[in-house]
């Protein structure tokens, strides 16, 4: 069972109600469609144009609702092996390979990696495995290497019982947000 019990798909915009496959195994937690679809509401329900860096990219379903919804470009960065065969496999259904690039690496390294390569982001999504809590360390390695754009958002999806700070530096929390008692999301932007 594991995973396959959870159907993930696209919630909205060009490829809504598509079906995307989950990473096998219980190493990743797929983000559910209620979580998804409200994150993307507070966020903004459609983008023009933009870089997104889905940084613990899983099956890469944020970074794809992304696309989904307007996003020019996205980067997917995982460490799992899995991972990075489902997140390929999706892009591979979806036909949007033109508009992907996807990378097995850790995040810190993933982080310095793009900053020498001047990227920039308008969205970042972080949802790391609940257990690894190094939200803060990952939120300042994005403010010194200047990777989030002005007015750029950054999604921290995380258990209830970590509390993110209401501020970092030029990163400010817009909203956080709880579901079924376990999950939170806590959204930034860069002012």
């Amino acid at each position: 069972m594991g995973n396959e019990v959870l159907q993930m798909r696209v919630i909205a915009g060009d490829f809504r109600g598509r079906r995307l496959k989950s990473v096998p195994g219980t190493q990743t937690r797929p983000t559910s469609d209620k979580v998804k679809e409200a994150a993307f509401h507070i966020m903004g329900p459609f983008f023009d144009g933009g870089v997104c860096l889905d940084l613990f990219a899983g099956s890469g379903s944020l970074g794809i609702e992304a696309i989904s919804r307007g996003f020019d470009f996205a980067v997917f960065i995982d460490n799992n092996r899995k991972a990075i065969h489902t997140v390929s496999e999706n892009i591979k259904l979806l036909k949007i390979e033109e508009q992907t690039e996807v990378s097995r690496m850790d995040a810190f390294r993933a982080l310095r990696v793009t900053a020498k390569n001047k990227s920039q982001f308008n969205l970042i999504l972080i949802d790391p495995p609940y257990s690894r809590t190094y939200y803060q360390e990952i939120l300042n390695e994005i403010i010194q290497l200047k990777l989030l754009a002005n007015n750029g958002l950054v999604y921290c999806e995380h258990d209830t019982s970590q509390d993110l700070p209401p501020t970092i530096e030029k990163l400010e929390v817009i909203k956080t947000v709880t579901y079924g008692g376990t999950t939170a999301i806590t959204i930034y932007q860069m002012k």
